[in-house]
């Protein structure tokens, strides 16, 4: 079916004037950060050529679909949790203070979102109430979110949200490729592949992997292999 403006232009219709999309990348990796990319979008009737869901697009087409992306819509921006974040706060909580450092990127910009469309059908985006005083990270003013399942394959602005998010944690991965490449990052990007799982196995885990999760000892490579997840490439 591929993506549209239509629950954009839904909102739009019932009075938004911004609507932004949201996604995520790198939630299942064993290394490096979590990526979250959105787009803020006002009423508009275009987009650009062959914007797809970032899984169904080759690196080469996701990097030219990006470029095109700079000029699309009213502003765009990726925030990112390390490693080192998703052993501190748990895999939602980094995926939530990324988001956050997404939306206060839009909001330097001078741009107040009235709906946020978010892919899947879990909000990890609003603050539960027991983190509303969480000293140890400022919460924005996060706008009412919706929840749209498979809206990456589906939504104009989330499908935007999740190449620039992909191409921008991929380059992230290349680039820590080059300081341990015996991890084969700059294949796997930080999935838990069977040559990712061996290297662990035998080098242990680096400053950029995720301690906090079941890495592969020394001794069992093998038993780890079907419990990690593998998560979006």
């Amino acid at each position: 079916m591929g993506v549209s403006l239509s629950v954009e232009a839904t909102l739009w219709g019932a009075g938004a004037r911004v609507v932004a999309g949201m996604d995520e990348v790198g939630r299942g990796a064993l290394a490096g950060p979590v990526s979250v990319g959105v787009v803020a979008v006002g009423p508009c009737a275009a987009w650009p050529a062959g914007l797809a869901d970032s899984k169904d697009l080759t690196p080469s087409r996701r990097q030219s679909i990006a470029a095109a992306l700079a000029g699309f819509g009213l502003a765009r921006a990726i925030g990112s949790a390390s490693s080192s974040e998703v052993d501190e706060r748990g895999i939602v909580g980094a995926l939530r203070l990324a988001g956050w450092r997404a939306l206060d990127t839009l909001a330097d910009a001078g741009v107040d979102v009235d709906v946020l469309l978010l892919d899947g059908h879990h909000d990890w985006l609003t603050p539960p109430p027991s983190d509303l005083f969480d000293s140890s990270a400022s919460a924005p003013c996060v706008p009412p979110v919706t929840t749209i399942v498979k809206g990456d394959a589906t939504c104009v602005s989330i499908a935007a949200a999740s190449v620039l998010a992909k191409v921008e944690r991929d380059e992230v991965m290349v680039e820590g490729h080059g300081r341990h490449p015996e991890y084969g990052w700059i294949r796997n990007k930080g999935y838990g592949t069977p040559g990712h799982l061996e290297a662990l196995a035998l080098l242990g885990p680096t400053p950029w992997h995720r301690t906090s999760w079941k890495l592969p000892s020394l001794r069992t490579p093998e038993a780890f292999v079907d419990r990690c997840p593998q998560g979006r490439h």
